[in-house]
């Protein structure tokens, strides 16, 4: 039997698992069972709890999208896994140093329970998105539509709409377009005004949910770097509100982490 939490950050959900001591191994199929929301536990992504590598950091933040493959970034996902090691007595400080994929984390936990996340240092680049075009640009011209790409350790397309609507369409090309080798995260922005955004993203490997913390970021830097907004934004998505600070090299994503239910699973019977 293995045991799980399930969490989720303004309706994006995840299921973790404590993996400090090196025990679990899952497959991709194991992965994708636990993920199917009829007859499984359902959830977004995976988050692994493991020892960290280096001496600087505390833990190491492994990631699994629901169709079982491994992807560097979450920022949602970081605030749960941030409040799960707080819950769990893993460690008792405020401020956590975290190993990912992408590069290190840093986690804090403030004192309403909130987390803000530095989520580094994004990356315009088009061969480190990755993206299929030579130059960098401020907008690209994919499958008809212009967009915003960059990446915070996970590639992003952002498309600003009047009105956000017929997203499935318009995502399903940009994902499926080869201008994005490893396919992409389709972020579809709203302006309000210059503090305040809406947001919908279609994630890879997942499909549209119901906040992503690191599609809110690449849409704040996208906006911002456009002229249309501010350096502190707040972004409304489908599952509540999130805020990402941009002073033009880090960015920051405060929000909140939920504790949904607590549960084991037995993978050879699947019964939870």
């Amino acid at each position: 039997m293995i045991n799980f939490t399930k969490m989720h950050g303004l309706g994006n959900d995840f299921v973790v698992m404590n993996n400090i001591d090196g025990d679990i191994s899952l497959s991709i199929d194991e992965i994708r069972k636990l993920s199917d929301r009829r007859f499984g536990i359902g959830f977004d992504q995976l988050l692994m709890v493991e020892s960290a590598i280096s001496k600087e950091a505390d833990f190491r933040y492994v990631i699994f999208n629901a169709d079982g493959s491994e992807v560097s970034q979450c920022g949602n996902g970081a605030r749960c896994f941030a409040l799960y090691i707080q819950k769990k007595n893993l460690s008792y400080k405020n401020t956590l140093t975290v190993e990912t994929n992408a590069g290190v984390l840093n986690l804090n936990i403030n004192t309403d329970d909130s987390v803000t996340v530095n989520m580094g240092i994004p990356n315009f680049e088009p061969s480190k998105i990755p993206l299929n075009f030579e130059n960098e640009s401020s907008e690209y011209l994919v499958e008809e539509l212009k967009v915003g790409s960059l990446s915070i350790g996970n590639p992003h397309a952002v498309v600003i709409q009047d009105e956000i609507k017929d997203i499935e369409q318009a995502a399903s090309k940009i994902q499926s377009s080869d201008a994005f080798p490893e396919g992409v995260n389709v972020g579809f922005m709203q302006i309000i005004n210059r503090e305040e955004i809406k947001l919908r993203v279609v994630e890879r490997g997942v499909g549209e949910t119901l906040a992503c913390g690191s599609g809110a970021c690449a849409a704040v830097i996208y906006g911002i770097k456009r002229g249309h907004l501010d350096s502190k934004v707040i972004v409304h998505l489908n599952g509540g509100d999130a805020v990402v600070e941009f002073d033009g090299d880090r960015v920051f994503l405060t929000g909140p982490g939920e504790f949904v239910y607590e549960g084991s699973v037995n993978l050879r019977s699947g019964s939870s």
